[in-house]
């Protein structure tokens, strides 16, 4: 069913009681919701140096009851029922300034998206400074060499750097890696994961979980990590907790749960992990529908008259090319260049030098009103689908303003709407809703059928399914492959996951600090890499079976 292969469990103590509890938990949903409840009749328990893993596809509850734990609910939402137990007393039951106390010291939180967590106007420092502020009374020297001793621990490079640096000026890891420390700052007995790997790269993702499994065995905290991604269960849960539609479905040790469960839902989930495993090789002929010869992009920054000028070279001399019906996949740790190279291909970013062909046009010479005919014949999907629409703009109009930006009547334009939208297996009536009205892997779908709508000769997937579950994911990955075999487009797939890319991808690139290293088709690839850079990227890949020697 998987090729996931659990470790050996940290030992947790039998019939201890449990570290926290949660007992016949209920959260309503607001008026007008799909179901009553985000979560219903929830009794669950985390014990003492344990690591709990809660899973389950979007909607399933797994935020809600960490908010719920947390006490960050608001509105109709916030009204819970049931108890949430910690240190022999029942938080939903203390009062608004206790209970901030006592969660505020003793459990803390974790976030998905860390740049969106931290403060962008206060340095990282001075921020994990004031959750030790905030509930102690040391003095001002002695928190700052706490906090240097925490940025140590999590394995920041640098503590004093990055005591002074700023959000903006971090990597997506390193970020994450500072609400770790924000977290751990008060040693809380329980600390709540929520998705903190999902928009990582797979050797960044290694090292938090690594980092996760350091402070369960120091610290003996009891950790509740909530993921949709079976291959971070395999490498750091002692236990499994499955829930969907707000229920708990199933539950049990890491082993039974990946290679023995009981309950279709889980089964089904287990089935849509997506493996290291490349699909057959694929012919394909025809001129290239895009060439890339040396492109290169130098980003420039600082200085008064040349004095301290900072160079940053993001791409470094890419060559590459797609043929119609081939979709080829770049690779690389965040920062190697990958969304860099995709921006310059479309010219959202212009590169320094080279030269991009698209449909055997010159791109980069194209200007006004020829460079916009030209931009019909490519066109791109966004990580975030959310952001990616308008939220004032019924998705009927979202998908149909291409096509009529480029000449066609308003009467085409709506047929074309409605047929992508049935062509990406959404109800055409959906074209009068708004994109709140839709989950996440139904507004990617509206993202898809968007991009499709001027007919592209290139498509481009910037980290498309990153976020999604892997179920959504594994739907997602199939209807690109679909439409791609039905109407011909050339891809270019930007993905960080090594998995995601040997399912989809005819060839695979690999970036590192703005270079190709290495490229070739992905059951090569995989079973004889031979950069090394390449084979660490591989070994980091969670739960995956080696096929590289």
């Amino acid at each position: 069913m998987t090729d996931l292969h659990p470790e050996t469990a940290s030992p947790v103590a039998q019939g201890a009681a449990p570290l926290l509890r949660w007992e016949g938990l209920s959260v309503p949903l607001p008026t007008g919701a799909d179901r009553p409840y985000a979560v219903q009749g929830l009794t669950l328990d985390l014990q003492q140096n344990e690591v709990l893993c809660l899973v389950g596809e979007s909607g399933s509850g797994k935020s809600v009851t960490a908010l719920a734990t947390m006490g960050l609910l608001k509105g109709e939402m916030s009204h819970t029922s049931g108890a949430i137990r910690f240190g022999g007393k029942d938080l939903t039951s203390l009062a608004p300034e206790a209970r901030r106390h006592l969660t505020g010291a003793r459990l803390s939180m974790v976030f998905q998206e860390p740049i969106a967590s931290l403060n962008p106007f206060y340095t990282a420092g001075a921020q994990v400074s004031e959750t030790i502020s905030t509930h102690s009374t040391r003095p001002a020297p002695e928190i700052r060499d706490k906090v240097l001793a925490l940025f140590e621990e999590v394995r920041l490079p640098n503590p004093e750097q990055i005591y002074r640096a700023y959000p903006h000026e971090l990597s997506g890891g390193q970020c994450q890696r500072v609400m770790i420390a924000s977290a751990l700052a008060l040693d809380p007995a329980v600390l709540i994961a929520d998705e903190p790997t999902t928009a990582l790269d797979v050797t960044t993702q290694a090292q938090i979980l690594s980092l996760m499994l350091t402070l369960r065995d120091n610290h003996r905290t009891g950790i509740l990590f909530i993921t949709h991604d079976f291959g971070v269960v395999s490498e750091i849960a002692d236990r499994v907790a499955v829930m969907r539609y707000g229920e708990l479905v199933e539950i049990g040790p890491r082993e039974q749960i990946l290679t023995d469960p009981q309950h279709d839902y889980t089964k089904t989930l287990l089935a849509a992990v997506p493996k290291l495993a490349p699909r057959a090789s694929r012919p394909v002929s025809g001129d290239p529908v895009l060439r890339v010869e040396s492109l290169s992009k130098t980003y420039r920054s600082g200085g008064v008259l040349r004095r301290s000028r900072r160079e940053v070279q993001a791409v470094l001399d890419a060559s590459l090319q797609i043929r119609p019906g081939e979709t080829l996949g770049v690779v690389g740790e965040s920062g190697s260049g990958k969304t860099t190279l995709s921006q310059c291909i479309i010219r959202m970013v212009e590169p320094t030098e080279g030269k991009v062909e698209i449909a055997g046009q010159d791109f980069l010479a194209l200007k006004g009103k020829h460079l916009r005919a030209a931009r019909r014949r490519v066109q791109i999907i966004f990580q975030d689908p959310y952001t990616s629409l308008d939220a004032r703009q019924k998705i009927g109009d979202a998908i149909a303003e291409g096509p009529v930006i480029h000449g066609a009547s308003t009467r085409d334009a709506t047929r074309i709407s409605h047929d992508l939208l049935e062509a990406v297996g959404l109800d055409p009536v959906a074209a009068d809703r708004y994109p709140h009205e839709f989950s996440g892997g139904q507004r990617q779908r509206i993202c898809i059928a968007r991009a499709l709508a001027l007919q592209p000769d290139l498509l481009i997937a910037d980290e498309s399914v990153s976020a999604l579950d892997v179920s959504v994911q594994a739907q997602i990955l199939k209807l690109l492959s679909e439409i791609q075999a039905e109407r011909g487009f050339g891809m270019l797939f930007v993905t960080h996951d090594l998995r995601v890319a040997s399912q989809i991808c005819d060839r695979i690139c690999v970036m590192q600090q703005g270079r190709i290293v290495e490229s070739g088709a992905p059951d090569q690839l995989f079973a004889n890499a031979q950069e090394a850079y390449t084979r660490a990227l591989l070994a980091a890949v969670p739960g995956a079976t080696r096929v590289f020697g």
